[in-house]
This record gives C-alpha cells, sequence and structure tokens, in this order.
C-alpha cells in the first residue's frame, strides 16, 4: 500500500502525510534486570518464594477449615486474606518465571489488559480485608460482650461479599479507562507485570482521565482503607488504656499484634513503592519496591500469623498428624 493519499477534489491534487493507525498487540516487560548471568538466580528465587507463599497459605486455609476451634470470624477473614495473598503472587510471578524460562519477555495486549484487571482486584482485596479484620479486632476489644452478635456469621460473610464486589467493579472501572488509550511505538513497561501506572505512561493517546481515575481510585481506595484502620485502632487503643492490669492490657494488645505487623508491611511497602516511583525516569526502584507487597508480603503474612498464634499453630499440628496417619 502507497504510504501517500491522493485527494482529487475541483482538479487541484494535494498531497497528504502519512496516516500511522498502528496498534500494539503486545508489550515487552522489561523485568528486574536485563543482566543474562543474573536470569537463573532470578528464576530460582521467585519459583522458591511462589511455592512457600502457596504452600504455606494453603496451611492457613486448611488450618482453619479443619479445626472447629478455629471457625470464628477472625479465622474466617484470615483464611480469606491467604486466599487473596495466593491469588496477588499467582497474578505476577507465573508470568515472569515463564518470561525467564522461554527468554521471551513478551505479553499480549489482551494479557496485559487481564492482568491489570486481576491484579487490582487482589491489592484491593487486600487492603479491604485487612480494614474489615481491624474492625473484628475493634469489636472484640471494644464491646467483648456483644461480640457474637455483632459479628454473626452473616455479617461476616457480607463483608466479604462486600469486599469482592467493591473490587470487581473497580478494578472493571480501572482496565477499561485503559481500554479506551491508544498504544503506538513504544511497548516496553520496564517493570516484571503490567503495572496500571507504567501502561498508560506508553499510551500516545490522552491520559488526563486515566490519571484522574488512577488517583481517584488510590485516593478512595488505599486512603478510605487506611482512615478505617486508624478509625478502629484508635477506639482500641482508647479502650486498652481503661484496662487496669499491665497483663490485661498485654492480653488485648497480644490478639491485634499480628494484623497490626501485617497492616504495617503492607502499607509501608506500598507507600514505598509510590515514592520510589515519583520520578517517572528512573522506574527501577519502584519495580524493586514492588516485589516487596507482590511477592514478599504474601509470603510474610502466614509467619507473622502463625509464629504468634497458638491456635494456628495447634491447628497446623493436629492438621500434619492427620496426613501422616493417613500415608
Amino acid at each position: 500500500m502507497s504510504p501517500f493519499i491522493f485527494v482529487f477534489p475541483s482538479s487541484h491534487i494535494y498531497l497528504m502525510e502519512p496516516v500511522n493507525n498502528t496498534r500494539i498487540l503486545e508489550f515487552v516487560l522489561l523485568g528486574l534486570s536485563e543482566e543474562p548471568e543474573l536470569q537463573p538466580l532470578l528464576f530460582g528465587l521467585f519459583l522458591c518464594m511462589y511455592l512457600i507463599t502457596v504452600c504455606e497459605n494453603l496451611l492457613i486455609i486448611l488450618a482453619t477449615i479443619s479445626d472447629s476451634h478455629l471457625h470464628t470470624p477472625m479465622y474466617f477473614f484470615l483464611s480469606n486474606l491467604s486466599f487473596v495473598d495466593i491469588c496477588l503472587t499467582s497474578t505476577t510471578v507465573p508470568k515472569m518465571l515463564v518470561n525467564i524460562q522461554t527468554q521471551s519477555k513478551v505479553i499480549t495486549y489482551a494479557g496485559c489488559i487481564t492482568q491489570v484487571f486481576f491484579f487490582l482486584l487482589v491489592v484491593g482485596l487486600d487492603a479491604l480485608l485487612l480494614t474489615v479484620m481491624a474492625y473484628d479486632r475493634y469489636v472484640a476489644i471494644c464491646q467483648p460482650l456483644h461480640y457474637t452478635i455483632i459479628m454473626n456469621p452473616q455479617l461476616c460473610v457480607l463483608l466479604v461479599l462486600m469486599s469482592w464486589t467493591m473490587n470487581i467493579l473497580h478494578s472493571l472501572f480501572q482496565s477499561s479507562v485503559v481500554l479506551r488509550l491508544s498504544f503506538c511505538t513504544h511497548n516496553q513497561i520496564p517493570h516484571f507485570f503490567c503495572e496500571i501506572n507504567q501502561v498508560v505512561l506508553l499510551a500516545c493517546s490522552d491520559t488526563f482521565i486515566n490519571d484522574i481515575v488512577i488517583h481517584f481510585g488510590a485516593i478512595m481506595l488505599g486512603g478510605g482503607t487506611f482512615s478505617g484502620i486508624l478509625y478502629s485502632y484508635s477506639k482500641i487503643v482508647s479502650a486498652i488504656c481503661k484496662i487496669s492490669t499491665a497483663q490485661g492490657k498485654y492480653k488485648a494488645f497480644s490478639t491485634c499484634a499480628s494484623h497490626l505487623s501485617v497492616v504495617f508491611l503492607l502499607y509501608c511497602t506500598v507507600l514505598g513503592v509510590y515514592l520510589s516511583g515519583a520520578d517517572n525516569q528512573n522506574s527501577h526502584p519502584s519495580t524493586t519496591a514492588s516485589v516487596m507487597y507482590t511477592v514478599v508480603t504474601p509470603m510474610l503474612n502466614p509467619f507473622i500469623y502463625s509464629l504468634r498464634n497458638k491456635d494456628i499453630k495447634r491447628a497446623l499440628r493436629r492438621l500434619i498428624r492427620e496426613e501422616i496417619r493417613l500415608d
């Protein structure tokens, strides 16, 4: 096809510039490093971390299901958090491992948008479930006599369903806005997965609406959940201060220690990503920091909850003994 278009109106000939209708059908994920000698090390490291994350979170889920003593709101939310953590690492790590193994960094356009959708979904679920768990601790400490009435099974299921529904709608909206963008020539994403900010930066069309939607979603979801957690713990701290004995204060605080550790780990790593990614020209620190909340945090969460939790450890020992007996 000729790169020029000739138009013949009123016996005049006009020579028009070439029209670029190119549409990108795939992206290139540059990953954590482009050094060939580091690829086997990265593959082994992330494969081990992924397997550990999946196995230990599955153990938490199986322990809470198999042990009737753990059929409480707190462990119901914990098992849901473990499931979301498995989904979080499964959204990003397997594709990165395949790319390293096949020495191909390509991801299709449809695959990239799909990854954007599921990543936003599970990250939002992580934040909302931690907020729900903070509310559960607030009711347990501030209103212990009414705990079983307030945190009934129907409310617990409703809170989880609402979290899923809100995040599905949010992720659909965010990813659908990305679909309106045009991508012309630049298709290299300096990340190990399709992170929405990096994808939007590659667009050759106007991204003003996308920027508004991304920042609005971050404020509403991130800021809203963090505010809810802060409010719950302000009430918890106030209630703990009114306890007369030191032993009572320690017991009340110990029930929140694991949850606080997970909240601190998630929000600090996410904040680190945004601070390190403030300069769009240097995205490597942001990419490295993303490993913390996409891979490291889901791997550490079961350790945090099980190391200080006697109920979880007892349930895990019982589960392992039953498996050995069956073998």
